[in-house]
């Protein structure tokens, strides 16, 4: 395969699961500032943090306010990782590699963009906010269900998910990170009495409260929750997941090709030496520590990808 067609799969996927992610950050945010009284500047100052879009937000905001906050996360052309902003360069990259799409997969693509396009149009009001965020991901998740089901299991198929699991744990590292040390600043005092709402704030963040409920009861514990978002295999979102799916997907890259990649030897370093600890050694260590040096990895693994495959060649 060509870099040029790997590196527009690669980056139409990691800027869908982008789209979707910023979604439920928006709604996450919505949540908080429901259960709170008086000024949520402190909330969406979190939730951009959490996007990693905060400074570019205030280079261009005098003030954080709940409906600036939104605009930008949803349709601002300002920010690169806007739902909108990524949603469009999911589709001009399905554009660039539209041959090695099925019909279905191009067609909801499309179908996404123009739906979200349209919503986006203009500024969305609070009341319509719900139905817009739930649209957009029945958009983004008619892309996934049409590549799943339409195709081919093939080096095509590897870039995919590859782009997908390594946005997917960029974002579940952050969000552990923020909601931790930035909101949640004393969370190393395991076991005093801490808000559930926030608790509840960071697993929803991931689409992980139900599976957190069913796993562990409605206690919400901090030991518990990183070590669901962390180590759980069984978490389609944990980092233990997602870096597993990474390197199962670069070993058939590496059978493809008839030769062992470095990003996969990356991918296997990560997930033998940082994601099989216990959570009782990592909260030893240091969470913050912890999740920093596993985005360097993540971002290293990401790096390294481009460089063995040649994306810009």
């Amino acid at each position: 395969m060509l870099g040029k067609t790997a590196n527009g799969l690669y980056w139409m996927y990691r800027y869908l699961e982008r789209a979707e992610n910023t979604s439920r950050l928006i709604e996450t945010g919505q949540r908080i500032g429901l259960t709170r009284l008086g000024s949520s500047e402190a909330e969406w100052k979190s939730i951009l943090q959490t996007a990693g879009v905060l400074p570019g937000f205030e280079a261009n905001n005098e003030e954080i306010t709940k409906d600036a906050a939104i605009d930008w996360l949803l349709r601002s052309k300002q920010n690169p990782s806007s739902v909108l902003t990524s949603i469009e360069g999911a589709r001009q990259n399905a554009r660039m590699v539209r041959t090695a799409l099925t019909h279905e997969v191009w067609e909801a693509v499309n179908r996404c963009y123009m739906k979200t396009k349209d919503i986006l149009a203009r500024k969305v009001n609070e009341r319509d906010l719900p139905q817009a965020l739930k649209e957009i991901r029945q958009a983004t998740a008619l892309v996934r269900g049409a590549t799943h089901g339409t195709m081919m299991r093939n080096d095509i198929y590897d870039f995919a998910r590859i782009g997908t699991f390594l946005e997917r744990a960029d974002n579940t590292a952050r969000i552990l990170d923020v909601k931790y040390y930035v909101l949640l600043p004393t969370v190393m005092s395991v076991g005093s009495s801490i808000d559930n709402v926030q608790w509840e704030t960071i697993l929803r963040s991931v689409s992980a409260r139900g599976g957190f409920r069913a796993t562990y009861g409605n206690d919400y514990d901090p030991t518990d929750i990183a070590n669901f978002l962390i180590l759980d295999e069984r978490m389609p979102r944990s980092l233990a997941y997602c870096i597993g799916k990474i390197r199962g997907n670069l070993a058939y890259l590496n059978k493809t090709y008839g030769t062992t990649a470095e990003c996969y030897n990356r991918a296997v370093h990560l997930e033998e030496t940082y994601l099989s600890k216990d959570i009782k050694a990592i909260f030893d260590e240091g969470l913050h520590s912890y999740i920093q040096t596993v985005l360097s990895l993540i971002g290293g693994v990401a790096a390294q990808i481009e460089i063995d495959y040649r994306f810009y060649e």
